[in-house]
């Protein structure tokens, strides 16, 4: 998705550093206001939510100290508009345990527990999308969002909110205990009625400690190249798989990355018309190969990207030479007409 339209107006520059500038304070990343907003409305609607067990006899039970965010908002890698907000609310076990078996998880739910009424018909293994119904069917109840509307969205209950731009993406999900190799992980619905195992304090922490390792200059990065992923002149990579690909170039890069994001672009448009052909391993060991495209999906976007880092190489030509107006110019090839104009 694009983060603002092509035909909106477009803010100018007299410099390429003022033009890079601009593009992510008003086209790229998330207005400070919404960011805000968004996490003042998530903090409350997680008071609404743990109160649901107290207010139904039947609904499961909250497990509030696990309760996590997660998603590109919580790791600080959301590029505009903020269309959604991801958060597991997380429930307790009551007993339960859980076999991994590999494609999917199961849980099994332990006798007189009030997680009971939620199995599969005739069985005591835990229905995630029964799970999800519950939630659905009591979201009404929040009455700050009584506007609103929820629906069963694959693995989690969607509220979507007349208020604001963004909705919520409500996952529930149980903490398992920790296993021989000393690993915890949630098991969150895997959209087909059973559980999958994630860990998003991985994620979390990865992006945190990447971007601390240089300096700080990561996060804008992937904003940005998250933005030229969504423009429609390739076919798009998932962005969690994209975000992955970028932090790999980044952990594994010597040198720290520059403040100059226009040279860090031009490196990594270079390292993604190659890196995309290869697998993007999952940091936590959970998803194997994040790299889902097709070989003639790959072979577009390492085109493109081989392509626009040829138009970056030409703008960082024009700008050692002096000529802002040219590099401007090429850096909006790269970006789309969302990209700064050139004005003295």
């Amino acid at each position: 998705m694009q983060a603002l339209s092509e035909n909106a107006a477009r803010a100018t520059a007299s410099t390429v550093d003022d033009a890079f500038a601009k593009f992510l304070k008003n086209t790229v990343n998330l207005d400070p206001n919404d960011s805000k907003g968004a996490r003042k409305s998530r903090d409350w609607l997680r008071v609404q939510l743990r109160a649901f067990d107290g207010k139904h006899s039947n609904f499961p039970l909250s497990y509030e100290d696990e309760d996590i965010d997660f998603g590109s908002f919580a790791r600080r890698t959301q590029i505009r508009p903020l269309d959604d907000v991801d958060l597991i609310h997380c429930l307790k076990g009551e007993g339960a345990t859980y076999l991994d078996a590999r494609t999917y998880v199961s849980i099994t739910v332990a006798e007189g527990s009030r997680l009971a009424e939620f199995c599969h018909v005739d069985s005591d293994l835990l229905s995630s999308t029964r799970v999800i119904n519950k939630f659905v069917k009591h979201l009404d109840e929040v009455t700050q969002y009584s506007s609103a509307t929820a629906r069963r969205d694959g693995v989690a209950a969607t509220l979507a909110l007349t208020s604001y731009a963004w909705s919520f993406d409500i996952v529930p999900g149980f903490m398992t205990s920790v296993d021989l190799s000393g690993r915890s992980y949630y098991l969150i619905p895997n959209g087909n009625g059973h559980w999958m195992k994630t860990d998003p304090r991985l994620d979390s922490n990865r992006v945190s400690t990447v971007n601390q390792e240089h300096d700080g200059h990561v996060l804008n990065v992937v904003r940005l190249v998250k933005y030229w992923n969504g423009r429609p002149t390739m076919p798009s990579v998932p962005s969690y798989s994209l975000e992955n690909l970028v932090l790999d170039y980044y952990a594994s890069k010597f040198s720290t990355a520059s403040a100059w994001v226009e040279l860090e672009v031009l490196d990594l448009l270079t390292h993604i018309s190659t890196a995309i052909y290869n697998s993007i391993p999952d940091p936590k060991g959970i998803q194997g190969d994040l790299n889902s495209l097709s070989y003639s999906e790959r072979m577009k976007v390492s085109s493109r990207a081989s392509s626009d880092a040829s138009k970056a190489n030409e703008a960082r030509q024009f700008e050692n030479q002096g000529d802002h107006k040219a590099s401007i110019k090429k850096w909006g090839e790269v970006f789309g007409s969302a990209f700064p104009s050139y004005s003295e």
